[in-house]
């Protein structure tokens, strides 16, 4: 079991409270104030769990400026009123932060039991090689 420790708590829950309200407000048709309180409460969580000093450098990387500005601009454009272009904006930023991750997710979820059969598929699985053999789709 992980041991975390009380601010780490009070990260998770707010990192899973913003979770939540970003999904309610997708479903809710973009609204912007739930789009807005679930951004806010996410960014705010994230330093909870990590630490201010490694939230700061994960985000102002070399390598990952163009996929931090994307997703602080989405934040920004959901906040001036713009929530469908903002969430866009938005994903296309986390897209980019965290494509590096996607092997390893993808090969995760090959060896779950459900999901590791869609794995299978002739064309998923030729863009899944294409994808490990240079690190991302782009």
């Amino acid at each position: 079991m992980i041991s975390l420790t009380d601010t780490q708590r009070i990260g998770a829950g707010l990192m899973g409270f913003g979770v939540f309200f970003l999904l309610f407000g997708v479903l809710l048709y973009f609204d912007r104030v739930l789009l807005a309180f679930g951004n806010i409460l996410f960014v705010s969580g994230l330093p909870f769990i990590t630490g201010l000093w490694n939230t700061f450098r994960f985000f102002f990387q070399r390598q990952k400026v163009k996929g931090s500005s994307f997703f602080l601009a989405g934040i920004l454009l959901i906040l001036l009123r713009w929530p469908a272009v903002g969430m866009l904006c938005e994903s296309y930023g986390c897209f980019i932060l965290f494509k590096s991750t996607l092997p390893l997710v993808s090969e995760f979820l090959s060896n779950v039991p459900v999901l590791g059969l869609i794995f299978t598929f002739p064309r998923f699985s030729m863009v899944l090689k294409k994808f490990s053999e240079r690190g991302s789709l782009v």
